[in-house]
Order: structure tokens, then C-alpha cells, then sequence
């Protein structure tokens, strides 16, 4: 007899197809039959082990999270309640171009250092790892929600270059093919960038297409954080789409937004542009979160060449008065490229966490506020944060538009992503209430899609994306990675003032056919594993 029969649930597929209800039986982590409501009528319905009684619930493929920032906290965290009460059973990791694989003894210390503002110091993690293959084959000792991972080309040039502002030599760009084909052999779906963040940002274009020809090569794609969300937007979305059609590999756009003032609006300029190389055969998909404040670290907000040389190098320019005031000219009046090209407005800027616990009461506030309390200037806030916190502190930035998320979101190629840091006092409460958020708010309150559109979007579009072939749809023969949840009040349970709060309306997740939240609440369970790219 079979493990466990999902009775009267209303099936939302994935496929973006109009719902049915059904019974669905499971068994050794796979869907092995569907029976629909019309023809179970006068038959004997399935039967297993357990019954679970799923009326008033839909039931959908696991949401999978195109960009999140888990690469630490699914080793720290077996509960990971963050995501896994959000229904979400796959994450993509390694995204904006900086992670922890590959590496060698120096460039982990400085990417740990670089990126202690999304993952923490990580000094509760053993790094017994080097390789893409050996992080994958950490994962698969067990975790909360099964993830994929792309290789960050920041850590691959700064593995192969440094953290210099120049060309790689010959030599430099071979050695960063190996590493990109090595990984891509070793199970990575991809190649992500962070074209605002060192040392990705210093590659120049024909760099970053030669890159890409290897990913392509092996079926995978690339998925930038392109050189702008600000000034210049348009133009750095451009780039990517040229500089990924000569290369012949697919494109994702990371957390595909317009923000800042310059760009209130102007969605419909993106889609055009999207649609225009669609129509002329690119192979494009983006992902958004449903909410306008973006996040990330305070240091990223720095001028490139302030970040050259990497978190030591910061420090001493910091530290030194000509050089940070110099550092200032660029953020408060050029617009440093950190900052997407647009000078830098402190009252957007709202610190959202701190490593240094000394530093707890800026959390919360934006730095224009802090400053004030001080009777200083805003830079000299800033400043006074970065070398305190050495390089530590996250903020949000409250610079986005509702009209450009919507307009986005209703985009054919369209998935879903968290871009949660799960750092900080106060995080963005995308981290916690992304999908419910999606489900709750867009769908039930404003109808900005469909339920079934929506589901599509979150499930089935980013696992073809990703290329996996028996995950995504609700079908037989796919792996039993599900969510149940109630259409009438799934919701978001965070928000900014509280945004560690975990979500409503989602009664059950399975993974692998095993139960990761049972009514409501977090089982021990942990059946994620390493999901390799399909060859």
C-alpha cells in the first residue's frame, strides 16, 4: 500500500491551467497517481498508509526561490523556517556573483569578509569545502529545502585576478573557464554575476561573454545583477541582453526592478525592450520580489574604485580623511556606480542590521535619522558605521515604485525570488513572506494575477529555467515536492517593524514526500538535498 493519499485537495498544477480537484497519492517521494474527482465517481477511491484530508486546501508544486541568499543559513539553521513555512523547497543559490565555492585558503577569507552583511562572519560554519562540488556534496548531508547553486563570477575572478580594477590577462580569463567549467560539471545550473559589487564589477563585457560560453555550453545560464537598477537602468538591462545573444546562453535577470526617482514609471520601457528581443528569439526570464524597498550592504553602496583591493583596502581608504572625502563627493554628489549612478539620498537608507552588537540602536532607522540624533552630518554616520562595523552593516532602500512592480510582475517570463538576507535585527521581511506574499496580497487582495498564473510562476516556469525534468508540476511520476495551502488567508506574517514573523494559510510542505511542516508547524525533518544540473 502506498505511503499517503493527499484526499480532496484542489489541485493548482503549475502548468497555469485551470484547478480540478483530486486525490494524490504519494509513495517514496513521488507523485504515483492522480486521480480526479469526475472519474474516481463510482470507483473505489486510493487508498495508503495515511490520509490526509485536504478540503478547503490547494495543492500546488513546492515554490522554488530563483534568488535567495541561503548559502550559509541552510548549514547553520536545520530548521530554516524562514522558507520552509513559506511552502518554498528549492532554493537557487550563489546569486550576485559572490559566494563560497570555488575557492582556495585567501579567497575565502575575503569573500567571508566581503559578504558578512548577507550570510554573517560564518564562523559557525566548517568550511570543509574548496569546490563547487564539495559545497553541493555539504548540502547533501542534509537540509531544510533542497537547493541549486550557481557559480558567482565574482569569486572566480577574484580566485583567477584578485580584487584589482583591470583586464584579465589571457592566462587569467583561461584559468576562469576552467573554474566556470569545472563547476558547471560539478552540478551548477549557471552563472550568476554581481555587476555592482566587487570584484565582478571590474569585468568588462567581452570578459563576461567568454564566461558565458561555457555556461552555455553545458546547458546552464546566466543570471546577472546587472550594472544599474538606477541611472542607466535601461542601458545595463541592454547590455545583458546583447552581451548573452552573442554568447548564445540564456539569460535570467536577478530582482528585475526599476527604482530610484529617474525610473518612476518607466516599467513598461523594460518590458518593451524584453519583448523586442523575445520576439526576435532570446531566451530570457527574470525574477522579482512583490516589494519596493530593495536590500543589501551599506559598503555596497561605495564607489568602485573605494572597493578596490578588496574589505582591507575599504577600511584603509575609510579610515584616511582625503579618501573618504573623496569617497563622499562620489556618493552624496556624482552618484557612485555602487549606488547605480545616483547620488545617494540618506533618508532612504534605513539600517536594518549590524554585526557588532555596540552598534544595535543605528538598527531601524535610516542614516539621515541616526545622523540627526547625533547632531553630524549623514556621511560622517555612514562613515562612522562601515569602519565600526567593518564593512558589516546591511541597509534597505526604500527606492522603489509599486506601479514598476506590478507592471513586472505581470510579465510572461516572470518568477518569483526572495533575495532574502536572512542577517540583521531587522531584515527585509521578503526573506520571511515573499510567497504568501505573492499568494495573499497580489492574487486575493489586488488580482494582479491569477491563482493559477501566479502558482505557474513560482513553480513550474523556474523549474524549466532550471531545467529539471520531474520537478515544478503537479504530475504522476514527479517528485512529491508539494505545498497545501488555504487561498482564503495564506499571508505574509512579516512585516518591515517585524519581519521575523512566519506566514499563514500554509498548513503542510513536503519534500521528497515527507512532511517539513505538518500542521503549521516545523517537523525535524530534513529531506533537501543538492540539486545538480541535468545534463
Amino acid at each position: 500500500m502506498e505511503e499517503l493519499v493527499i484526499r480532496d485537495a484542489d489541485v493548482v498544477d503549475g502548468s497555469g491551467g485551470p484547478s480540478y480537484r483530486a486525490d494524490v497519492v504519494i509513495d517514496h517521494g513521488r507523485i504515483v497517481s492522480i486521480v480526479q474527482e469526475a472519474a474516481a465517481a463510482g470507483c473505489q477511491r486510493p487508498k495508503a498508509v495515511r490520509e490526509l484530508d485536504a478540503e478547503g486546501l490547494v495543492l500546488s508544486p513546492g515554490f522554488i526561490d530563483m534568488h535567495a541568499h541561503s548559502d550559509l543559513a541552510l548549514l547553520r539553521d536545520p530548521d530554516h523556517s524562514a522558507k520552509a513555512a513559506q511552502g518554498v523547497t528549492l532554493e537557487v543559490l550563489g546569486q550576485d556573483g559572490l559566494s563560497y565555492a570555488p575557492v582556495d585558503d585567501r579567497t575565502l577569507a575575503e569573500v567571508r569578509r566581503a559578504i558578512t552583511g548577507w550570510n554573517g562572519h560564518g564562523d559557525d560554519v566548517d568550511f570543509d569545502w574548496r569546490s563547487v562540488g564539495e559545497y553541493l556534496d555539504r548540502l547533501d548531508r542534509g537540509i531544510a529545502v533542497n537547493a541549486a547553486y550557481l557559480i558567482p563570477q565574482g569569486t572566480v575572478r577574484a580566485l583567477a585576478v584578485g580584487w584589482e580594477d583591470r583586464e584579465a590577462t589571457p592566462e587569467e580569463l583561461d584559468r576562469m573557464r576552467q573554474l566556470v567549467a569545472e563547476g558547471m560539471e560539478q552540478g551548477a545550473v549557471g552563472m550568476s554575476s554581481g555587476l555592482t559589487y566587487t570584484p565582478g564589477m571590474y569585468a568588462k563585457d567581452a570578459e563576461l561573454t567568454e564566461l558565458c560560453r561555457v555556461v552555455a555550453s553545458y546547458g546552464g545560464y546566466y543570471c546577472p545583477h546587472h550594472r544599474s537598477y538606477g541611472a542607466g537602468a535601461l542601458q545595463a538591462y541592454e547590455e545583458m541582453v546583447a552581451l548573452t545573444r552573442e554568447a548564445g546562453c540564456p539569460l535570467h535577470l536577478a530582482h528585475a526592478t526599476m527604482n530610484f526617482g529617474v525610473n518612476k514609471g518607466r516599467a513598461p520601457e523594460l518590458l518593451t525592450l524584453l519583448d523586442d528581443a523575445l520576439a526576435a528569439g532570446a531566451d530570457i526570464s527574470l525574477d522579482t520580489y512583490p516589494y519596493t524597498p530593495g536590500s543589501t550592504t551599506l559598503v555596497a553602496l561605495l564607489p568602485s574604485w573605494a572597493s578596490e583591493g578588496g574589505p582591507e583596502e575599504i577600511l584603509k581608504r575609510l579610515a584616511d580623511e582625503e579618501s573618504a572625502e573623496r569617497v563622499r563627493h562620489h556618493l552624496e554628489v556624482v552618484g557612485a556606480d555602487g549606488c547605480h549612478g545616483v547620488p545617494v539620498e540618506w533618508d532612504t537608507i534605513e539600517i536594518s542590521g549590524v554585526t557588532v552588537p555596540g552598534l544595535a540602536d543605528f538598527v531601524g532607522r535610516t542614516v539621515r535619522e541616526s545622523a540627526a540624533l547625533r547632531g553630524e552630518a549623514p556621511w560622517v554616520t555612514a562613515r562612522r558605521l562601515l569602519l565600526d562595523d567593518r564593512l558589516g552593516t546591511t541597509i534597505l532602500q526604500h527606492v522603489g515604485h509599486e506601479e514598476n512592480v506590478r507592471a513586472i510582475m505581470r510579465h510572461p517570463v516572470h518568477t518569483g525570488g526572495s533575495d532574502g538576507i536572512l542577517q540583521g535585527a531587522k531584515p527585509h521581511p521578503r526573506a520571511y513572506g515573499t510567497f504568501p506574499q505573492y499568494l495573499g496580497r497580489y492574487v486575493r487582495e489586488l488580482g494582479v494575477l491569477s491563482l493559477e498564473e501566479c502558482v505557474a510562476r513560482l513553480t513550474a516556469r523556474p523549474a524549466a529555467r532550471l531545467r529539471l525534468p520531474d520537478r515544478g508540476l503537479v504530475r504522476e511520476g514527479y517528485r512529491a515536492d508539494l505545498v497545501l495551502f488555504d487561498p482564503a488567508t495564506v499571508a505574509a506574517g512579516s512585516t518591515f517593524e517585524n519581519p521575523r514573523v512566519l506566514p499563514t494559510g500554509i498548513p503542510y510542505v513536503l519534500i521528497d514526500g515527507r512532511f517539513v511542516i505538518e500542521d503549521g508547524r516545523r517537523t525535524d525533518v530534513l529531506a533537501g538535498r543538492a540539486v545538480r544540473r541535468t545534463p
